[in-house]
C-alpha cells in the first residue's frame, strides 16, 4: 500500500503521525482519547477554548503552547489556520439539548459555521464533529448537510453520523452524544466503531471506583497556583486529588440517609421533600437519585456535586459524587491535570468527551488513515 501525503509533507498510513486540530477543545476528553487509541499516532497542532481554565488543563496535559486560549472567531481572525489530516470538535450544543427547552444559549449554535470555516481552510482528509443526541433534529445539522452538496463551502468533503452510546465502547456511563464522522471525497470514509461492550458486560460504578476510599472528609483543593495566559488559576491538580467532597447541612443528610441505592427524591417522606417536591409528585425520577454500584452511571453533567440536579449521589455514601469520581467515569485517569476552582473543573469534567468514546474513534480514523481493517488497529 502506498501511504498518502498529508499537506504539510507528514506521511499518513503505515503508522505515519496523524496531524490534529481540535476546536471547542475544552480540557481535552476527545483528544484524549485519540492519544490513548494508539499512542504517537496523533499529534495535536493546536487547541481553540475560549475558557482559559480549561485551555490552561488541555495544555498542562497535551503540550505548552499548544492551545489559544479564546473564541474561534478571534482565532480565526488572529492567526493561520495549519493544515492538519483531522480536525475535531464540538460546538457548543445549548440550544440543541433536550434539556433547554427555552433555548438559553441558542444563539452559539452558530458557531458550528466557524467550524465549518476551519475544514474549508484547514483541508484535513477527515473530521469529526459530536453533539447531543438531538444535534440531528436541529436546523443547524441540516444546514450543515447542505454545506457538503455541490456549491456549498464544504462540497469536496461529505460524512454519515450516529448516536453513539458511550458504554458501548467502554466508559461506566450511559452517555449518548452524536458523532459526525467526515471524509475528503479523495480518501477513505471511516468506518463506525463496533462496540465493545453490551448491557451484559458494560463497565460499571463500582469499576471506576475501584481502590477509591468511599469516606471522604476533604473539601477543598490542595493550596496551589499556576500562570496562565496572564492570569492566576488553582492548580494544577491530578484527577487523584480531586477526591473532595461539600459541606452538607443536617437536614440534606437526613435525606440521603432515606434514599436507597438506586433511589430517589421520591423514596423521602413528605416532611425531608421541599415544597416544589411536595407539588411535582410526577417529573425526573433522577432528581436527589443514587447511583448503582453494578451498573453504568447516568450522564455526567457539569453539576454533577449538586444532589438535586441530578442522579448524582453516591451509591453507599451520603454525599455527592467527588470530582474525582466524575472524572474516572469520564475515562480521564489519575494523573490527568486540571487547572481551576472546584466549579471550573467540574465544568470541565462534565462537558468532556468520555475518553473511552474518543478512544474508539480514534481507532477508525487510524484504521481509514492506513488503509487497514479495525481490528488491526493497536
Amino acid at each position: 500500500m502506498i501511504a498518502a501525503q498529508s499537506a504539510r509533507g507528514v506521511r499518513v498510513g503505515d503508522g505515519g503521525i496523524i496531524r490534529s486540530l481540535d476546536l471547542f477543545a475544552g480540557a481535552g476528553g476527545l483528544t484524549e482519547g485519540l492519544h490513548s487509541a494508539a499512542p504517537g499516532r496523533f499529534r495535536t497542532v493546536r487547541a481553540v477554548e475560549w475558557d482559559a481554565a480549561a485551555a490552561a488543563t488541555f495544555e498542562a496535559n497535551h503540550g505548552d503552547g499548544v492551545a489559544y486560549a479564546g473564541s474561534i472567531e478571534s482565532w480565526l481572525e488572529s492567526e493561520d489556520v495549519p493544515e492538519v489530516d483531522l480536525v475535531v470538535g464540538g460546538p457548543p450544543c445549548q440550544g440543541f439539548s433536550a434539556l433547554n427547552r427555552a433555548r438559553v444559549g441558542a444563539e452559539r449554535n452558530q458557531l458550528w459555521e466557524r467550524y465549518a470555516d476551519t475544514i474549508v481552510r484547514a483541508s484535513p482528509k477527515w473530521f469529526v464533529l459530536e453533539n447531543v443526541s438531538n444535534f440531528r433534529k436541529a436546523p443547524e445539522y441540516e444546514l450543515f448537510v447542505a454545506e457538503t452538496e455541490p456549491g456549498g463551502r464544504l462540497a469536496d468533503w461529505t460524512f454519515s453520523s450516529h448516536v453513539l452510546l458511550a458504554a458501548d465502547y467502554g466508559a461506566p456511563q450511559m452517555r449518548r452524544r452524536t458523532v459526525v464522522l467526515g471524509h475528503r471525497r479523495d480518501v477513505a470514509a471511516p468506518d463506525w466503531p463496533l462496540p465493545s461492550h453490551h448491557p451484559w458486560d458494560y463497565a460499571t460504578v463500582a469499576e471506576a471506583f475501584d481502590e477509591l476510599d468511599p469516606m471522604v472528609r476533604q473539601t477543598e483543593l490542595p493550596e496551589r497556583t499556576t500562570t496562565y495566559a496572564g492570569r492566576e488559576f488553582p492548580g494544577a491538580f491530578r484527577t487523584s486529588e480531586l477526591h473532595v467532597t461539600r459541606s452538607y447541612t443536617s437536614k440534606s443528610r437526613a435525606r440521603f440517609r432515606h434514599i436507597p441505592e438506586g433511589g430517589n427524591r421520591f423514596d423521602l417522606p413528605d416532611r425531608l421533600k421541599s415544597p416544589c417536591w411536595l407539588k411535582h409528585t410526577t417529573g425526573s425520577g433522577d432528581v436527589m437519585g443514587r447511583l448503582r454500584l453494578n451498573k453504568p452511571s447516568v450522564t455526567i453533567r457539569t453539576e454533577f456535586f449538586k444532589p438535586e440536579k441530578g442522579r448524582y449521589l453516591h451509591p453507599t455514601e451520603d454525599r455527592a459524587i467527588t470530582h474525582q469520581e466524575a472524572a474516572r467515569i469520564q475515562g480521564f485517569r489519575d494523573d490527568y491535570l486540571w487547572v481551576g476552582n472546584k466549579i471550573e473543573i467540574a465544568r470541565q469534567i462534565g462537558n468532556a468527551v468520555p475518553v473511552d468514546l474518543g478512544r474508539a474513534i480514534g481507532a477508525v480514523i487510524i484504521a481509514a488513515a492506513d488503509d487497514r481493517p479495525l481490528d488491526e488497529v493497536a
